[in-house]
């Protein structure tokens, strides 16, 4: 069954709502009573820890050695947005 959740109410009753994804239905999030997401659960037979660390490490391949995670390039000399 599809499902059509306001976001305030998805928040109220997010464990209901997993509690559906895991049986099988389908729950559209809406904003303004246009869908702007879906929950879905994880395939049971992804063992998502493993694939999740082999992304992480490929993607930081292409990461040079030394550069950090400051976004200081965002921000002026006394810390707000540029």
């Amino acid at each position: 069954m599809r499902v059509l959740v306001e976001v305030n109410e998805a928040a109220e009753r997010f464990e209901e709502l997993i509690e559906l994804v895991l049986r099988g239905d389908a729950i559209v999030i809406c904003r303004d009573e246009r869908p702007i997401a879906t929950l879905m659960p994880i395939a049971k037979t992804a063992d998502t820890e493993p694939s999740f660390l082999e992304l992480a490490a490929e993607g930081r391949k292409s990461v040079p050695p030394g550069t950090t995670s400051g976004h200081s390039d965002f921000y002026d000399e006394h810390g707000l947005p540029k």
